[in-house]
This record gives C-alpha cells, structure tokens and sequence, in this order.
C-alpha cells in the first residue's frame, strides 16, 4: 500500500507542476496579447520641400567654370567649407594636380573629402574637370593623433592630355568627426 501512495503522490506533483506550467504560460500568452493591441505604432517621420529637387550628379562648384586663370597659375574657387581648411603643397606639371588638403577647424579624422579641379587652356578657357574623392575606411581601430591632412592627386582627363595649362582647385564636400 506504501507503493501505491507513492505513485498517487508522485502523480499529483506531476499533475500540480503540468498545471503550475500551463498557467503560466497562459498568463505570458494573454499579457503579450494585450501588450500587442495597446502598443503604440512605430512613426516615421517623413519630410519633403514643395519645389526642391532631389540633387543628382556630383556637387559642383561655380568658381571652377567662372574663373580665368593665367597659364601656369593655380588658384582656388570659392566654396561652402573654404573657413574649414587650407590647401598646401600645390603643384601642376601639366598631367596632374597635385596638394593636400588641412583642415584646419578642429582635430579630427577626415570622413568625406572631394576635391574638384578644372583644368584651363592658355586663352582661360575651362577645358573640363576631374576630382579627387577620399572617403575614410574604418577597419576597427583608431589609435594615434586623428589624420586632419589629406593629399591629393587629380590627372588630367586622358581627352585633355597637352592642353591644359592652369588649375581651378575647390572642395564641394568636406566631412569630418
């Protein structure tokens, strides 16, 4: 009879632990179906300007097609970041522009950086144009000083081989930390 009593018990606690997991899980299922009918809808904002069009091509800069430079001179356009940095080393041999960019705002690594270059025949006339892009590579680590001077190299366009003889340099994009 002891035998029997055993399994009877050991049978309720069996039956009393299925019904203690039942109840839970119940509980858990009707809390997590009121949470979803009361949970507040995700929002997303959405903006758009009446007349603005969306940019498309790369950033320009109007100093590049409006200056006229000297045979032999490299000079710089106007543009939005010019209180940012200074351009330094400059050199043209006829093939390629060459420099580097400081910026000069704060210490930080630079993100984003272009350098525009338009290239002049000896009348002043703008031949064409070719830029410089440099967009910062993380790979995870970030030891030392930030790097704040960036150098350049912007060839003449193959087309343009021979004729150009000045440079208009300007920066359309300059991102940094």
């Amino acid at each position: 009879m002891q035998l029997r009593t055993r399994r009877i018990a050991a049978l309720v606690v069996v039956l009393g632990l299925v019904a203690g997991v039942a109840s839970v899980a119940l509980a858990i299922g009707s809390l997590t179906g009121v949470e979803a009918e009361t949970a507040l809808p995700v929002v997303t904002p959405q903006t758009s300007f009446a007349g603005l069009a969306a940019p498309t091509g790369e950033p320009g800069l109007a100093g590049i097609a409006e200056a006229q430079p000297s045979p032999g001179e490299i000079i710089q356009a106007a543009g939005p970041f010019d209180d940012r940095f200074s351009l330094e080393d400059l050199a043209f041999d006829g093939a390629a522009v060459t420099g580097a960019v400081l910026v000069t705002s704060d210490v930080s690594d630079v993100l984003e950086l272009q350098v525009l270059a338009g290239f002049y025949d000896a009348q002043g006339t703008l031949l064409g144009t070719d830029r410089f892009v440099h967009h910062l590579v993380e790979d995870g680590t970030h030891v030392g000083t930030p790097d704040e001077r960036e150098t350049f190299l912007i060839e003449v366009p193959a087309a343009l081989a021979g004729q150009a003889v000045s440079v208009v340099l300007g920066v359309p994009v300059l991102v940094n930390e």
